[in-house]
């Protein structure tokens, strides 16, 4: 007996790896992306992403962490390519401030590994950083980086693989949720099928105008920047790092190829934008706040601009997700947003919608992503 025929809407982290889970369960798997796979109009191109256990902004994410770690190995087992790269994990600051208090209580509640340096210590260990001695450094020698472009194709190719379709280039346009299933319009065809996920990150408003989501759509940018001694910021000798000082919360990743040293600043200029109307040019002013940490901790880092990138994030009130079934519309199955730090849940969040499409149930616990607390 063939299974049930669900439609994935948005083709980023979160729809490619629920239509590769959706395929690989015997679902007839629909992917509807509306612009080319891998584009980057949205929130998941670019080659790399930050992956770590203990989350400073909720310790409860750990449980769904450890479960996207064992799936993300398992991609990498199906497709032979090595996807997460482990280089450890600094999150840096003063140690009453969020970003160190927050790991550490993630830490704790959930027996995470870690260690906790001063200034001196990280700096022996990692001399790049020039820390003020009143920092501290929380390590969790599990942390590092994805490869993310790489991931979501390998998502696409054992999705289609294991008989899913593809359309890419399709805009959906209206959702109409029926009694025995979902009626999805595109800017070229109808589609009936049996229940849909509807990952369409900043797009998510207007595909389900009637929902009211709370959503709010920033812009973002990301720089390379040349490192001084490439050899210092090579992933075997640098850790992916967040830095919390008084210029925000900085991340950053170790040189990658000839793009160098990653840098980003976590809601850069808190700028709402529409993602159909955002500017994606790089300003000096962009420039001016990715760099702004560098010249006094991370001196070597701090070269010439060697690429930019702008990206958005989907921001819900309490910055973090929404996931569950439609109220009323238990075959319309929705996943949003990112926040800016979504990428590494994406196949946990893949198997929990695949999980809600297929069986209107899940073991993980999502009580506390309901749509439904913003009533």
């Amino acid at each position: 007996m063939p299974g049930p025929q669900i439609a994935v809407i948005g083709l980023g982290a979160m729809g490619s790896a629920a239509l590769c889970r959706l395929a690989r369960r015997g679902a007839r798997a629909i992917g509807i992306e509306q612009f080319d796979l891998g584009h980057n109009r949205g929130s998941s191109h670019g080659p790399t992403r930050i992956i770590r256990l203990a989350h400073f902004e909720n310790s409860s994410y750990v449980p769904l962490l450890r479960r996207a770690y064992a799936l993300w190995r398992e991609l990498e087992t199906l497709t032979g390519q090595r996807l997460v790269v482990t280089t450890g994990i600094a999150e840096i600051g003063p140690p009453e401030g969020e970003l160190v208090r927050g790991t550490l209580a993630a830490a704790f509640r959930h027996d995470l590994a870690h260690e906790l340096l001063g200034a001196k210590a990280l700096m022996r260990r990692y001399p790049s950083f020039r820390l003020p001695e009143g920092f501290v450094a929380v390590l969790q020698p599990d942390g590092g980086y994805i490869e993310a472009a790489a991931a979501m194709a390998a998502n696409i190719r054992v999705a289609t693989a294991s008989g899913a379709v593809v359309r890419g280039g399709e805009k959906a346009i209206a959702i109409e949720p029926r009694p025995q299933g979902v009626r999805i319009t595109t800017d070229r065809a109808r589609i009936e099928v049996d229940g849909a996920i509807i990952a369409a990150g900043p797009w998510m408003r207007d595909l389900m105008p009637e929902l009211r989501l709370p959503l709010c759509v920033t812009r973002q940018v990301v720089g390379w920047f040349e490192p001084k001694d490439a050899a210092q910021f090579a992933s075997e000798r640098f850790p992916v790092f967040i830095l919390e000082s008084e210029y925000g919360h900085h991340y950053g990743l170790p040189a990658y190829g000839r793009m160098g040293v990653k840098i980003a600043k976590h809601h850069h200029r808190e700028e709402a934008v529409d993602p159909d109307a955002c500017d994606r040019t790089v300003s000096a002013l962009d420039e001016a706040a990715i760099r702004a940490p560098l010249g006094v901790y991370l001196p070597g880092a701090n070269g010439r601009l060697l690429a930019a990138q702008t990206c958005l994030y989907t921001m819900t009130p309490d910055g973090t997700f929404i996931i569950g079934a439609t109220p009323g519309y238990p075959h319309v199955v929705i996943a949003s947003s990112c926040c800016g730090h979504g990428f590494k849940f994406s196949p946990v969040i893949g198997e929990i919608l695949a999980d809600l499409a297929m069986r209107g149930e899940t073991e993980h616990d999502v009580a506390q992503f309901r749509l439904q607390r913003f009533a």
